[in-house]
């Protein structure tokens, strides 16, 4: 499967508590698919500049995002899908 037939997931911050200098309210933040974050209560999220980190689920909420948004959040989110760094 390419980059581009790679379906990417959005979150929404609801809060930023505790990670107040890493996270913003209201703002969407690209999803990478993590099973091990999930089990343990995770998700592993994309930021502006490409790198992924752990933060409490508790802290986003799913968005759903039209075909024409996830087009024009794509360029921001370039590898958001395939990219992981440990």
């Amino acid at each position: 499967m390419s980059k581009s037939d790679t379906k990417t997931t959005y979150l929404i911050c609801i809060n930023n508590t505790g990670y107040e200098a890493s996270l913003e309210p209201r703002k969407l933040y690209a999803v990478m698919p993590d099973q091990t974050a999930t089990q343990h209560g995770r998700v592993r999220v994309i930021d502006e500049s490409g790198e992924d980190y752990l933060f409490p689920q508790e802290l986003f909420l799913p968005i759903a995002v039209t075909a024409t948004i996830a087009t024009a959040l794509k360029p921001r989110y370039s590898d958001c899908s395939t990219r992981r760094t440990t």
